[in-house]
C-alpha cells in the first residue's frame, strides 16, 4: 500500500520535544493504515498567536512553510491551529488538500447540534475566531466564545496543570449550556487537545478535539480522491514562490 504522507504544520516556532508534544493529539491508534502524518513547527514568526500582529505573522510563516508540499510529495495539508492561518493562501497555491481545525471543527459541531461553543484558554484568542466565524459564515451558529482566562503555553501544552485547568474547562463548558444555549463545546486550540477525552467523559455533550477532526478530515479528502475547488480558489497567474521562500527573517 502506497504509504500519504500528510504535512501538518505547527504555526509557532518551537524545539523538537514542543513539536513532539503537539504531534500527541494523533495516538497511533487514529491513524488510517497507510497514512503518515509529519508535524512540522515553522521556523519563525509568532509567539503566542495572541494580537492582530502575530495573526499576520502566523498567516505568512504557515503559508511560506506550505507552498512546496506538493513537490515534496504530500499527499494533504493541516494547519495546526484554530485560526486556519494561511488556509485560503494555501489553496490557492495548492492542488492537494489543505484543511483547517477551525473549518473543520465548526461543521462538525453543526452535524451535531443546534449552537457550539468556542472554548478557549484565554480572551486574547478571541480574535481567531471572530475572524473565522466571520469569513465562514458560522456566527448564527455560535453561541459565544469562552475562556478560562489563563494565559497558553504553547510547547508544552497543558501538562502537569490538568487538575486545574480540566476543571475551569469544565466550568466554563457547563455555563455555555446553561446561560448560552450551547449543545456542543468547540475547544479553541489545537493545544488544548489533553483535555478533550476527559471533557467529553464529563459533559452531557459533544466536545470536538478540532487538531484530531482536521487530520481525519484530510485522510477522508485524500481517500475519496477529492481537494478543494480551483475555481473557488485559483492559482495566482504570477506567481513568486521565490520572493515567498526568501521572505523570511
Amino acid at each position: 500500500m502506497a504509504e500519504h504522507r500528510i504535512k501538518v504544520i505547527v504555526p509557532i516556532p518551537m524545539d523538537a520535544d514542543g513539536v513532539a508534544n503537539r504531534a500527541a493529539q494523533l495516538p497511533p491508534e487514529v491513524i488510517a493504515p497507510g497514512f503518515k502524518p509529519e508535524f512540522a513547527a515553522v521556523t519563525w514568526g509568532a509567539a503566542l498567536g495572541d494580537s492582530y500582529h502575530d495573526m499576520l505573522l502566523m498567516d505568512w510563516t504557515v503559508f511560506q512553510a506550505g507552498i512546496d508540499a506538493e513537490a515534496e510529495g504530500y499527499s494533504a495539508v493541516v494547519i495546526d491551529t484554530v485560526s486556519d492561518s494561511g488556509l485560503r493562501a494555501l489553496r490557492s497555491r495548492l492542488s492537494i488538500p489543505v484543511v483547517g481545525p477551525g473549518e473543520c471543527a465548526f461543521h462538525t459541531a453543526m452535524m451535531l447540534g443546534k449552537k457550539f461553543c468556542v472554548l478557549t484558554m484565554w480572551d486574547e484568542w478571541f480574535p481567531l475566531y471572530e475572524k473565522t466565524l466571520t469569513e465562514y459564515g458560522f456566527w448564527p451558529r455560535c453561541s459565544g466564545l469562552r475562556s478560562i482566562r489563563t494565559r497558553p503555553d504553547v510547547a508544552e501544552l497543558l501538562a502537569g496543570k490538568e487538575d486545574v485547568i480540566f476543571a475551569k474547562l469544565k466550568d466554563e463548558a457547563e455555563a455555555a449550556m446553561a446561560q448560552d444555549g450551547a449543545d456542543v463545546i468547540v475547544l479553541g486550540s489545537t493545544t488544548m487537545h489533553q483535555s478533550a477525552r476527559w471533557l467529553a467523559d464529563n459533559l452531557p455533550i459533544p466536545v470536538i478535539n478540532p487538531g484530531l477532526i482536521a487530520y481525519k478530515q484530510a485522510e477522508l479528502l485524500v481517500q475519496l480522491g477529492l481537494s478543494h475547488s480551483k475555481k473557488a480558489f485559483p492559482f495566482p497567474e504570477v506567481g513568486n514562490d521565490t520572493g515567498i521562500r526568501k521572505g523570511s527573517a
